[in-house]
């Protein structure tokens, strides 16, 4: 009974002792620590805090830097490198010491630091862009609320005032199209022509090459330079239209004839009132303003009658076909009337007119 009872105890304590063998396995733990020039760190101490039991171990390291321990047990560590004030210098965090291998953990401040600087180098530069960002908003709500001031200005037909607030405008964002073209427009109202150029200019340039406002704009800058008596360039860029937005270039070169017609350059006008037709034939005023220049160019026979220059009668018979009833019908009908003309309607009946 007494064996017994003494070969129970001796099976119990051999399992003790088996559990605490597997719980308390060691391993091997080494590194080298280097300060921020890439020197060894000698004599400092290297402690190591096991964050599942709490024991603490202290280490030091040689002249080359080194510390190194046999009898490290397995585990999850926090290693610190610890200066001689006491002050913790660096550490790693949940660094896993696993039996059966070298485990190596070098302490590099050199590599550290560079570290530390680039990621706090990103966040920089990432506070940067944020901070850009914010402001870029603020100047697009400030620019906006300008824009939106400056429509209710030109409604109201207070175009000094429209010029004054776009003016604002551009002097504050120098990067968007629609400043400049809102400015064009304000100085076309107000006649300042050479302004109106250099402000469409800019928006051309601005503008992304997709953009569905470059026809329009080539088509105010038309404009601006007609009114400076630049009938080739404002031509040109009515062609510029033509090639952007097919759909306004009729009204283009409307435009430019009626200003060309203004500036007493008939022949010139109904070159661009040509244009405009074949951009447009249904649209019925080029018809009528070619058919009031080809009047200037009238002459009088031998027998003291007028003699229409070609294509004035059709001119005007064009235009009351397509607008019998438009504003400038009864004119058309007394200017044919005065030329010997009949009136034509689409459907070849004739009217007789008073020579």
């Amino acid at each position: 009974m007494i064996k017994r009872i003494a070969l129970f105890l001796l099976v119990v304590l051999m399992a003790g002792f088996t559990a605490s063998a597997v719980a308390q396995q060691v391993t091997t733990v080494k590194g080298v620590c280097k300060d921020e020039n890439g020197k060894p760190i000698a004599g400092a101490t290297v402690q190591l805090d096991n964050l599942e039991t709490g024991r603490k171990t202290t280490l030091k390291t040689d002249n080359r830097g080194q510390y190194f321990s046999l009898g490290a047990t397995s585990g999850n560590y926090k290693i610190s490198l610890i200066g001689a004030d006491g002050s913790v210098i660096f550490f790693l965090n949940n660094a896993p010491l696993k039996p059966g291998t070298e485990n190596i953990f070098d302490i590099d401040l050199a590599k550290q630091k560079a570290e530390a600087a680039k990621e706090s180098g990103a966040t920089a530069e990432r506070f940067k862009e944020i901070e850009k960002a914010k402001k870029e908003n603020e100047k697009i709500k400030n620019i906006n609320v300008l824009l939106t001031q400056a429509i209710q200005q030109k409604k109201d037909k207070q175009y000094d005032q429209a010029v004054a607030t776009l003016e604002q405008a551009a002097a504050q964002d120098q990067t968007h199209d629609v400043v400049y073209s809102s400015l064009a427009d304000a100085y076309i109202q107000v006649k300042k022509f050479p302004e109106a150029e250099t402000a469409y200019n800019k928006a051309i340039a601005l503008a992304p090459a997709s953009s569905k406002s470059l026809g329009s704009y080539h088509a105010g800058l038309s404009l601006a330079l007609l009114q400076q008596g630049k009938t080739v360039s404002g031509m040109a860029e009515c062609e510029k239209v033509g090639q952007l937005d097919p759909a306004s270039a009729g009204q283009c070169f409307y435009n430019e004839g009626a200003i060309l017609t203004n500036q007493g350059k008939a022949d010139d006008a109904n070159l661009a009132f040509d244009k405009a037709i074949a951009a447009d034939p249904t649209r019925p005023d080029p018809y009528y303003q070619k058919g009031v220049n080809l009047l200037g160019k009238m002459t009088v026979g031998k027998d003291g009658k007028a003699i229409p220059a070609p294509g004035t009668a059709e001119a005007f018979n064009k235009y009351l076909e397509l607008a019998p009833d438009g504003p400038n019908a009864q004119t058309a009908k007394d200017l044919l009337a005065s030329i010997g003309a009949p009136v034509q309607t689409s459907f070849g009946a004739k009217k007789g007119s008073k020579k």
